[in-house]
């Protein structure tokens, strides 16, 4: 028996997140069993205010007739009868009902189950928790297609409800930092790793000071017949996408605006070397190298939008491995050379994320490097279409050395790279007991395909945040492991429900708000068929019901929010027949976690 739910109330923010709560799931082993009591058959839609949290109150209406549907006395004494507290008569004359605080799972399906059976009531769903969904106040918001825009956009707005990258800090290995109001609040200290002088251009070797001089060169100074460039700004504007800040009526939005950037400088005029990279790999993933303070500011992601011709080294692919090791994830660009990347550093290194650039239209950028080494592909832009089509974020005005900050388009897989640097940043907020592995993993299984053409292989596809976070919040985690069951089991005509079990073993935490639950049912009317996935605990989670669908057979794929269940144990696809003269078979079925 519960306590009064007046005793143990508590107020719910009205900011909180809101979600998509329908799931599905199956497991394997057909066995027959009855169908359970009605309280076990409520579906998490019902019961949860969001994914993983269970609704403190619910939404009544009551039929036309029925002393409740107008009478506050009759509402209240009913909620009292089903254990709950009637609060108030919304405008639409259903009553609001409240649970008391931290009810548990089967509380709320006792309650919810009563409801629906009261032949008075004509709908009980769960107050669920909402959260503004506005766009960032960032004036130049509007021009960052590659965040927001349907077509070839990677989906990010859709991830901050979730996960901001607050706690996470990403090393950007580049060119340093030049001062920018739209990252000052975003910058934790970094280090200048440059050692040769004739490279740094700032008078010294390395220091604590990661500040961006300007990478100028005149004509020929880096080559016979390489001509003179302006300074790049290239790290601020890598910085920007990742992490500029947000909703504060200024510039652009940084993908993990809640992350911290550590600037660390290896690139300066005409390039820079690979110890210098190697040294900044290892320090920035906690390593100790010699002569270089102790880190402070960690990170958890590596940014790197640099590279070079040839085979991935012993040298830079032991720093990798050494900073995969430490728990940090390193990305890196595929290359601009139109070419197969197994020709370009380090994007050929084994251990990290490759990843290629798309245009606008979601086809692979004219420039990127592509082949069976890339990862993914992200958003890089192509001017070469109009320069809106690039990607906008911080940069400055000077022409050699720092003048005023400014904001600019780029185009290149230098750009695509800090959007998945970003999305990592995300994914680790989320969930920070997740490996590099694990995380690489969630990205290129949660992407979608390219909507363009990629000739000689982009990856996954174009990452896609919101459903990246979406996959691994809340412990659930999506890594493409099958657990399968082909035993066949006989479908009683107008019969009792089947049940046929998958075992899931050597999982942590919980299932994936994605888990994809794979059916094989051939029957000569599947409108008869209610089927069903029932977790380990018990929850049944409505896959198809009854209908006036004549065709045959249920070949298809369900997709389940099923991130409130524990991933281990015995889950089972339910099959029932509820109409004569027409039987079937559940040939097999899976759950792709």
């Amino acid at each position: 028996m519960r306590t009064s739910p007046s005793l143990r109330r508590k107020l719910i923010s009205a900011a909180a997140v809101s979600a998509a709560l329908l799931s599905v799931g199956t497991a394997s082993v057909a066995v027959a069993q009855d169908a359970p009591a009605e309280a076990a058959a409520v579906p998490a839609a019902l019961t949860e205010a969001a994914p993983g949290v269970q609704a403190e109150r619910l939404i009544v209406g009551y039929k036309s007739g029925a002393a409740e549907a107008t009478s506050n006395k009759a509402a209240e004494a009913d909620a009292a009868a089903k254990d709950a507290d009637f609060q108030r008569r919304l405008g639409t004359g259903a009553a609001l009902v409240d649970l008391g605080a931290d009810p548990s799972k089967a509380e709320v399906a006792d309650t919810v189950a009563e409801f629906k059976a009261d032949p008075q009531v004509a709908y009980v769903v769960p107050d669920r928790l909402n959260k503004p969904q506005a766009d960032p106040n960032d004036t130049e918001y509007a021009k960052q297609w590659d965040l927001y825009e349907t077509t070839a956009g990677m989906n990010v707005p859709g991830a901050w409800t979730t996960s901001t990258g607050t706690g996470v800090t990403v090393a950007v290995i580049d060119t340093g930092y030049v001062a920018h109001s739209d990252l000052a609040a975003n910058i934790v200290a970094g280090y200048d790793f440059i050692s040769d002088t004739a490279v740094s251009v700032d008078g010294d070797g390395r220091d604590s000071n990661p500040a961006d001089p300007g990478d100028y060169y005149a004509a020929n100074a880096c080559g016979a017949g390489i001509p003179a460039s302006n300074s790049s700004w290239h790290g601020t504007h890598v910085a920007g996408t990742i992490a500029a800040v947000t909703n504060n009526n200024k510039g652009v939005a940084g993908i993990a605006y809640g992350a911290k950037i550590s600037p660390l400088r290896v690139l300066g005029k005409c390039g820079g070397y690979d110890s210098d990279i190697i040294d900044a790999i290892t320090w920035a993933s906690g390593g100790s190298v010699s002569g270089v303070p102790a880190n402070t500011n960690v990170a958890k992601v590596i940014n790197m939008s640099l590279g070079g011709d040839g085979a991935c080294t012993s040298a830079t692919q032991t720093a990798i491995n050494n900073a995969v090791s430490r728990g940090t994830t390193v990305v890196v660009a595929a290359g601009n050379d139109n070419e197969n990347v197994s020709g370009h550093s380090p994007g050929n290194c084994n251990n990290i994320i490759s990843v290629a650039a798309t245009n606008r239209s979601g086809a692979k950028a004219s420039y990127s490097n592509y082949g069976s080494l890339v990862d993914i592909s992200a958003p890089g832009g192509q001017t070469s279409t109009g320069t809106a089509n690039g990607i906008l974020s911080t940069l400055n005005s000077g022409a050699s050395t720092p003048a005023s900050e400014s904001y600019a388009y780029y185009q290149g897989t230098s750009m695509a790279t800090p959007h998945i640097a970003g999305l990592v940043a995300l994914v680790k907020s989320a969930n920070p007991a997740l490996t590099p592995a694990q995380i690489e993993t969630a990205i290129k299984n949660n992407a979608r395909p390219l909507p363009g053409a990629c000739s000689g292989g982009c990856g996954a596809g174009l990452a896609d945040a919101a459903k990246t976070v979406a996959a691994v919040s809340g412990g659930g985690t999506t890594t493409g492991t099958t657990f399968s069951s082909t035993t066949a089991v006989a479908i009683p005509d107008n019969g009792s429900a089947i049940e046929s079990p998958i075992t899931v073993s050597g999982r942590s935490g919980n299932a994936p708000s994605t888990l994809q639950v794979g059916v094989d049912i051939t029957h000569t009317y599947r409108g008869d068929l209610v089927i069903g996935l029932v977790a380990p605990d018990g929850t049944v989670y409505s896959l198809k019901t009854a209908s006036s669908d004549s065709a045959d057979d249920v070949r298809t794929t369900y997709t389940v929010n099923a991130s409130s269940e524990t991933a281990n144990g015995t889950w089972k696809l339910r099959v029932q027949d509820t109409a004569a003269q027409d039987t079937g078979t559940l040939n097999s079925w899976k759950l792709t976690f």
